[in-house]
Formats: C-alpha cells, structure tokens, sequence
C-alpha cells in the first residue's frame, strides 16, 4: 500500500482494556475505521497497590496482543504501521520491563510506554477529530482505570494537559470494601475527587470553561443506561449525544444503592464494569458538581484514535498537509463519506451553493439560524449519494447512508436532520407517518420541512447538471415571492424543473412561489 492509501493499526494498552482500533487513510475518503476490538483484561487488577502486574494478568495481555496481531495482518496492516501504547497500570509498574520484553520476545511488537501528559495530549487529538471545539473554552476529559486525563482548550489553543490517578479501577482497589457502596466510603471518594481535581477547576474557572465532552467507556456506559432508563434504544452511536445533569442524577440515585448482582441486570452496562461503573458515577457527579456544567458532551474518540491521528500527521506529512489543525471536521466528515458514495461533486455543489442562496435570500420568511443553513449545505452536498446503492429510491439510501456514515462533530439530533432533509429532496413530503421524521423535536421537524423545502428547490433549478444557473434573488410582493434566476444559457429546464417542485417551500412559507429570468 502507498502513503496515498494505507492502514493503520492502534493498539491501547490500558488498565481496564486492551483495545485496537484498525483504520484506513486516503486524501479523498479520509479516516475510514475498518474494525476496532477490545479485551476487558484488566491488566492493573491489584497493580495499582502493589505496583506489580500479575502473571495471569500478563498472560492474559500476551495472548490478546497475539489475537489482535493476527487480526490486524489480516486486515492489511503491515508491522512497521502498527502503534502500541501502554498507560498507567503499565507504566506505574515495577515489572513493567519484564512485561515488556516478554511482549516483544513473544508477539514482536514494540510498546512505548507514554506519560499521563502524553496521554492527554493524545485523548485531545482523538476527541477534537469526532467533537467539534465550540467557540468557548473546553473541557475534556477521559476516565480510565488508572487515571483521569483534563485538558482544558480554547480558540488559542490548549491551556492544560493534566492526568490524575483517579481511574476507576485504582478506586476501587483504594477505597472500595462494600456492595453496595456505604455512604461513608462514597464521602471518601469525593473528597479525594475534589482535592485531585483541584487544579483542573481553578483552572476551568479562571478561563471560564463552557462545556465538557467525556471520551471513555465509562462515559459511553453512563449515556447508554440512561437511554435505557428513558426507554431509548442502546446501540446507536453515542458521539456528540448529550448526557444532562438533570437524567445523570436519576441515574446515580437509582444505581448507587443497587449491589453487584443488580447492577449486572441493567441495558447498557458493559458486564465487565459492574464494579467500575461505581466510581465512574460517583467521579462523574462530582465533575458536574465542581465544574458546575449542566450537560455534558460524549466522545467515541479518544486514545486510539489520537495515536493514529498524530502516527499519520507525523510520518506522512505530505499527504496530510494542514491535517487535524485548522479543517472543519464536519465538513471534512461530509465529504469524506461523499467521496466514499462516489458522488456526483459538481452537481451536488451547484445544488449546495444554490440552496445556500435561496436560503440567505428567503432568511427573513422562514426566519431559521446559521446553523440550519450549515445543515443545509451538508444535506444538499450529500442528497444524492443514495444513487451509490441505486437509482431507485435513492433519496431514502440517502438518508441511511447519512444516518449509518459515521460523520464526525455532529450530534444525533443534528446527523438525523440532515438525513431527513436528503430523504425529502424528491418524490413525497416530510410527514409523520415516517419514524425518523416523527422522531425528531418540533423544532427539528420545521427545520427539516424549510430546509427540504429548499433543497428540492436548488435541486431542480439544477435539473440538466449543467451548473446554469448562477445566481438567485429574491422579492417578496405581498401574498408572493418572486424568485429572479440568472443564467449562462436558456434557463427553461432549470425553471420548468423548479416549478415542480416548489410546492413543499411554497406551504411552509405560506406564499406563493414565482421564477423568473432575470
């Protein structure tokens, strides 16, 4: 394989897990996960006090590495393209070198044991690739079985790289003695939060941090059981979902007395963090507590994903020049899975750029944000690529592939919106007769009615996909609007098309649609 199109393999040795995440990268289609797997070996059981791994543990990760090695040959990744890093259990161990070589007499893989700073600095690259920096300052933070990374970031760029030895699973070993938790050995572990946490809050109140994103399993297992508790489907992607303070502590209240035996009855609770999920609720409340945040933001990258990130960014610079600085990952996102559809980009563009009009002329009557026209050109650019599956139906392969695309920096009420607006760009209207659309929040439900209402529009002022059309303005007489199109050539096709489809917009508005030539 080239630099041009390659596979990356990144292995996480951490306290709780043993995970690999295997991904492809190319200048068109991006990041491409092709598989990730992971081992809940526990390496760190009982290290963390003794500070030396045990030698089932040891066993137990050697033959994993074996299993993923083995894994990632055959997916394609060659051993010089396969990173492996090793966090705090590894690294606080005083065997570790005795660990070490043995992994690389047995398996011929070479493990960097990396700093907490180093972690968090990878956590931040992995997370800022899937979540996009608001305009505020942020916080991150990722809660593994050792330790908790915080790092603190605004538009000028990170302000703090902190790991704390605070994971859930040197908790437990620490302070943990009873089923269910006793409030006495709760009030422990918050105050041992609260101080370890210190510097990270003084830090985030100085610099007025605006919203936190977790990136974990445990943070991922939190929002699945309150999906569950709020009788929502568990297995959907969880990045950019949001987990309020206000369902967090309807969660903690009905977890926290509940013993072992409970606890492993509950959807969306990994088997293996039973125990874990214990401090991982009582370290999450007090992080709502302490940073005083009313939401907070899920990550589905993190670690891994930031190794590769930085592995590509470092080794092969030409391909990836500017990578993972100044691009906007929502948009690198959609066009990465257009790409991956084998989209029509000039047609799809002229309908972007059309739509975009339309919407800047039209503002005052629909009266929708900045961010619903971003949605909308996100929509328009990808309205097409159901045609990858068939032609047939292809606005409703449109909506599955945007729903099922895996695009990064959006949240699910945002990417259902978007495939909403693709599915109606042709054939019937939005209506509540079809689940997804009946899903979405009234508010969402307007925004796709206007936005879908547009993009059919723009899509058949571009009816010949001969990029025509080059400009639209619009005048607003009375009960009408009157839409002026200028053109290179003869519009008549493009306003013909137009004119059939203008009746979505022309209810939504409650006007009256006109085209005409300039």
């Amino acid at each position: 394989m080239t630099n041009q199109h390659l596979r990356v393999a990144a292995i996480d040795l951490g306290t709780n897990s043993f995970h690999m995440v295997v991904v492809e990268e190319s200048r068109e289609k991006g990041i491409v996960e092709i598989d990730r797997v992971k081992d809940m070996i526990c390496i760190g059981r009982g290290s963390l006090s003794t500070k030396m791994l045990e030698e089932e543990a040891i066993q137990s990760g050697i033959a994993t590495l074996k299993n993923f090695l083995v894994l990632a040959s055959q997916l394609g990744v060659t051993p010089d393209n396969i990173l492996a890093f090793a966090t705090s259990a590894i690294r606080e161990s005083r065997n570790r070198e005795d660990f070490l070589r043995r992994v690389r007499e047995e398996t011929g893989l070479q493990v960097k044991v990396i700093s907490g700073r180093e972690e968090a600095e990878f956590i931040y690259y992995g997370v800022r690739n899937a979540v996009r920096m608001g305009k505020g300052t942020d916080l991150i933070f990722d809660i593994g079985g050792g330790s908790v990374e915080f790092v603190i970031v605004n538009r000028k760029g990170v302000q703090l790289l902190e790991s704390r030895k605070i994971g859930v699973a040197r908790m437990i070993e620490r302070f943990v003695t009873t089923d269910p938790i006793v409030p006495n050995e709760i009030k422990l572990l918050e105050q041992f939060f609260a101080a370890e946490m210190v510097t990270a809050a003084e830090k985030a109140s100085k610099l007025k941090v605006t919203r936190a994103i977790a990136s974990s399993g445990t943070a991922q297992n939190i929002a699945r059981m309150i999906r569950s508790m709020k009788n929502l489907e568990t297995d959907v992607p969880l990045n950019n979902s949001v987990v309020s303070c206000r369902d967090f502590r309807a969660l903690y209240k009905s977890v926290i007395p509940l013993g072992a035996s409970e606890r492993k009855k509950m959807t969306g609770l990994d088997e293996k963090r039973v125990d874990l999920i214990v401090p991982g609720l009582i370290l999450f409340d007090m992080i709502f507590r302490l940073f005083g945040f009313d939401e907070i933001t899920i990550s589905d990258s993190a670690l891994r994903e930031g190794m590769v990130l930085h592995f590509l960014k470092t080794r092969f610079d030409p391909v990836l020049e500017g990578f993972g600085h100044t691009q906007d990952i929502r948009m690198e996102s959609v066009r990465e899975l257009a790409f991956r559809c084998g989209w029509d980009h000039e047609h799809s563009e002229q309908v972007a750029r059309l739509g975009v009009q339309l919407f800047d002329s039209l503002r005052d009557l629909h009266g929708l944000d900045e961010t619903a026209r971003e949605l909308l050109e996100f929509a328009s650019l990808l309205h097409n690529i159901g045609s990858f599956i068939s032609i047939s139906s292809h606005h409703k392969h449109s909506q599955y592939l945007i729903l099922n695309g895996d695009l990064r920096g959006f949240s699910p009420e945002e990417i259902a919106i978007i495939g909403n607006v693709a599915r109606y760009h042709r054939k019937s209207p939005p209506s509540e007769k079809h689940p997804s659309y009946a899903a979405l929040s009234p508010g969402s439900r307007r925004i796709v009615d206007v936005l879908s209402g547009i993009l059919r529009l723009a899509n058949g002022l571009e009816r010949g996909h001969r990029k025509n059309i080059e400009s639209i303005a619009s005048e607003v007489r009375g009960e009408s609007v009157v839409l002026r199109v200028r053109s290179r050539l003869e519009p008549d096709i493009e306003i013909w098309a137009a004119k059939q489809l203008k009746s979505l917009l022309e209810k939504v508005l409650n006007r009256t649609i006109l085209i005409e030539p300039c």
